[in-house]
């Protein structure tokens, strides 16, 4: 069994790197640490290049289509891991899941049209539907007693008259692997009241053992009616710019709506790469993707150890998925503005201002864990210096 290697040090600037390339334009800063942009440091594994370098060794890249065994790998891969068994018919390519939340948008609603998102959430969930001139309208998740939830009583509040609900699973940014029950849940109040559910699902094979994903679809026979799913390749296997996504929609009638939709400005149409990298991925993955999780739970564990031992300050929210930890910063006694000059300014550190992800997360920072640990090593020790000079 091949080894893999997450302690390596790759070098990526100049590849136009959004997370060290902008950082000068993003932060002002060229030589931060960059612990922000949801993609990892990792090499992307060998066995997606090798498919690439060999189909670059055909050396024509015309008019391209997907064939059976990309679907198929799609099929087995929900299967393998989800335990969930789709159709060929469910299937669509889309290129990126913040265009296919943008295209469930205009296939679905019409400006002003109200769209629910849960807050503290990934930013995108607002500014798309703000942009297209849509009504953002909030149901917060409630923390009780350090735990995350959904309050469904305030959602009964606010969903009349809404058309969407844009449903983070598993949640970024506080690594929430749903539940059965609160996914059944949700689902019977949205269908009650005439609400589509969009579930981003982008985070769904980075879960820990001990927190299985389940598809929203798959929590009900309600769930997969008035639901679309999104499911990508690009977070797990390190292939963001490669953008390979695609939806899954169980209802035939939502099917044909939102397809029909997608077909009409060849939105299903993906790239040569696209297919090359997915089948790739879903084929030969299984092994580098349980190395790379026992790798970013090793990774949590540090940064939770460091925090409690040396920074208690500071709580990191223990995240159930994903390479991305949500930090309470709370206890440093910072407004929002202070928080991030003092992880920017003082300890040399790109992180990403939790107040994007709306108000409640105003005293947080979202951390991204996905480099080698002597990176994640060096920065705590910076952010311990600027907490002690503060």
């Amino acid at each position: 069994m091949k080894q893999y290697n997450f302690d390596e040090i790759v070098d990526r600037r100049g590849t136009n790197c959004i997370k060290v390339d902008a950082l000068k334009a993003r932060y002002g800063n060229p030589d931060l640490t960059p612990l922000w942009v949801a993609d990892m440091d990792f090499r992307t594994p060998d066995f997606i290049v090798n498919a690439l370098k060999e189909r670059c060794n055909h050396e024509v890249f015309g008019y391209t289509f997907a064939d059976d065994d990309y679907y198929n790998s799609i099929i087995n891969w929900v299967d393998y891991k989800h335990n969930w068994k789709i159709s060929r018919e469910s299937l669509s390519y889309i290129p990126g899941i913040v265009k296919g939340i943008a295209f469930a948008l205009q296939c679905f609603t019409n400006p002003g049209d109200k769209v629910l998102i849960q807050s503290p959430v990934y930013h995108p969930f607002r500014l798309v539907p703000e942009k297209m001139k849509r009504t953002v309208v909030y149901n917060p998740l409630k923390l009780t007693e350090g735990v995350y939830q959904m309050d469904f009583e305030q959602l009964e509040s606010v969903i009349e008259g809404c058309k969407v609900l844009i449903l983070c699973n598993p949640h970024n940014p506080a690594g929430i692997v749903w539940n059965k029950e609160t996914l059944s849940k949700l689902a019977d109040i949205c269908a009650r009241h005439g609400v589509l559910v969009i579930s981003d699902e982008i985070h769904a094979e980075l879960t820990y053992p001990q927190y299985p994903h389940l598809p929203f679809a798959k929590a009900s026979e309600t769930a997969a009616n008035i639901s679309i799913t999104f499911m990508a390749p690009s977070k797990t296997f390190n292939i963001a710019g490669i953008v390979t996504s695609y939806a899954i929609v169980p209802n035939p009638e939502l099917r044909k709506e939102f397809y029909g939709f997608l077909e009409a400005g060849e939105y299903n149409d993906g790239t040569i790469f696209a297919y090359e990298a997915t089948k790739a991925a879903y084929t030969y993955g299984a092994e580098w993707l349980q190395q790379m999780r026992t790798y970013i739970m090793e990774n949590v564990r540090f940064v939770d150890n460091f925090l409690k031992n040396k920074l208690p300050q500071i709580k990191a929210y223990e995240p159930q998925a994903s390479f991305l930890i949500w930090l309470d910063c709370k206890g440093l006694g910072l407004s929002q503005p202070e928080l991030t000059k003092l992880f920017k300014d003082k300890a040399g550190l790109a992180l990403n201002d939790g107040s994007i992800f709306g108000k409640e997360g105003e005293g947080y920072m979202r951390m991204n864990i996905g480099c080698p640990r002597s990176v994640i090593e060096e920065s705590l020790n910076r952010l311990k210096k600027a907490v002690e000079q503060k």
